[in-house]
């Protein structure tokens, strides 16, 4: 018998003993590492990544951004087609606006740029009332104001497309939550119409007045517009008519044939005046005279009828809403378009 007493060797042999101490102890120390902490901050913390989790709970300080936010705190006093007055947040009336003003299959940088108008068009309207409703900011009807179209309706007329609809104008009105359209600091006169005959229409051109921001520019629409081009037929004595009794001093006793003069025209084709019975018409006036579709216009005399032909449709001032489209399909965010069509604007908060 030795002095060493014999034992049955385990499962960890005498000489591998120290080596799974010191583990135990290493293991010991990495789990309750995290808890450890110096000056009330843990000595351990997981490295953040720049994007949080949905159920992420965020610093306290942090301030929450909801959508429309800012569109959701200011309201906006509408007058409807049947004469109430109702308040609506500038949220929810600029998803009626938008609806109701481009077609909801756009592209969604074409429905922000949409937006974008229609809110600076309700602020101008805002800081200047029509005496057309004084108890009201604005009205949904388009001749005088901008279009409006009330959710239920908007949905019903979509059909099975009326959620993916009213989603993608949710997210161009929130999308664009306070931004609006400005020159020299001031909201601009957002002016817009659906289709454009290669080029915009100056303002000078339509209503006589010089607007640094409302210029002619290229539109990219073309004959994928609906009803790009179109045909109006009126019978002489239609055009007689007409003529005399908005113009009483119009000449009219010749041969039909002469009655229209040689037409001045702008780059795009448009109209700038026309003679017609000795009065000289602007391209805007004869478009208003025979309800045509834009002033972009051709006329023609034969077997007793005038033949007006006719591309785009709209006044031609400012934002192209097809135009917008083909511009967004090409690429082009929201701000690109409304600082390509308003000449010299740039798009920033409005509050």
């Amino acid at each position: 018998m030795t002095n060493r007493e014999e034992r049955t060797p385990g499962i960890f042999g005498p000489g591998l003993r120290p080596v799974v101490t010191v583990a135990l102890l290493l293991t010991a120390i990495l789990f309750f590492l995290p808890l450890l902490t110096l000056n009330g901050e843990p000595l351990y913390q997981k490295e953040e990544t720049s994007s949080e989790s949905e159920g992420a709970t965020l610093p306290i300080d942090r301030t929450i951004t909801t959508a429309s936010a800012r569109d959701k705190g200011r309201a906006v006093r509408l007058k409807t087609d049947d004469g109430q007055v109702v308040e609506l947040t500038m949220a929810e009336y600029l998803w009626g606006v938008v609806a109701a003003e481009m077609p909801a299959s756009f592209e969604e940088e074409a429905l922000k740029a949409q937006a974008c108008a229609a809110r600076t068009y309700t602020v101008t309207r805002q800081n200047h009332p029509s005496d057309k409703h004084p108890d009201a900011d604005i009205c949904g009807d388009s001749t005088c104001c901008q279009a409006y179209i009330d959710r239920a309706d908007a949905e019903a007329r979509w059909g099975l497309n009326a959620q993916e609809y009213a989603e993608k104008i949710e997210r161009a009105v929130a999308g664009t939550d306070g931004l609006g359209i400005l020159y020299n600091g001031q909201p601009i006169q957002a002016l817009f119409f659906s289709s454009a005959a290669g080029r915009t229409v100056d303002a000078v051109e339509v209503w006589g007045n010089s607007v640094d921001y409302l210029k002619s520019v290229d539109s990219p629409e073309g004959d994928e517009v609906p009803n790009y081009h179109t045909q109006a037929v009126f019978s002489a004595d239609q055009v007689k008519s007409l003529t005399l009794a908005a113009y009483p001093g119009a000449d009219l006793s010749g041969e039909a044939s002469g009655w229209f003069g040689q037409a001045s025209r702008n780059e795009g084709g448009g109209v700038i005046s026309i003679p017609l019975g000795g009065v000289t018409l602007t391209g805007s006036q004869v478009r208003s005279l025979f309800s045509l579709r834009s002033a972009t216009f051709t006329v023609s005399y034969g077997d007793g009828n005038f033949t007006f032909e006719v591309t785009g449709y709209g006044h031609g001032v400012g934002m192209s809403q097809y135009g917008a489209n083909a511009m967004a399909k090409e690429g082009s965010s929201f701000e690109d378009i409304l600082t390509w069509y308003y000449t010299g604007a740039h798009v920033d908060a409005l509050w």
